[in-house]
């Protein structure tokens, strides 16, 4: 199962408008993605509500993961999104 260790970068964090982009382009992947924070419990990155309650802030590291035909390619495009300062 590909995942891929990344910092938030949106000074936020992954609340309201960013989460919102994030979980639009994971919905759209070919294969579930989940995400969690480091030692956390991951949830369903296509789900804003969950996005949310995940609490991950600005410079927090999480973790992106998916399994399934397509995977890597999924895991690649959210963890550009959570990279990028998406509330600039």
């Amino acid at each position: 199962m590909p995942e891929k260790r990344v910092t938030v970068a949106s000074k936020v964090g992954l609340h309201a408008r960013p989460a919102a982009t994030v979980a639009k382009a994971a919905a759209a992947q070919p294969v579930a993605v989940h995400i969690a924070k480091a030692g956390g419990d991951p949830v369903a990155a296509g789900s804003v509500l969950n996005l949310m309650t995940l609490a991950a802030g600005f410079g927090d590291e999480v973790i992106i993961s998916a399994e399934g035909e397509g995977a890597e390619a999924a895991v690649d495009a959210i963890a550009e999104l959570v990279a990028t300062d998406l509330d600039a």
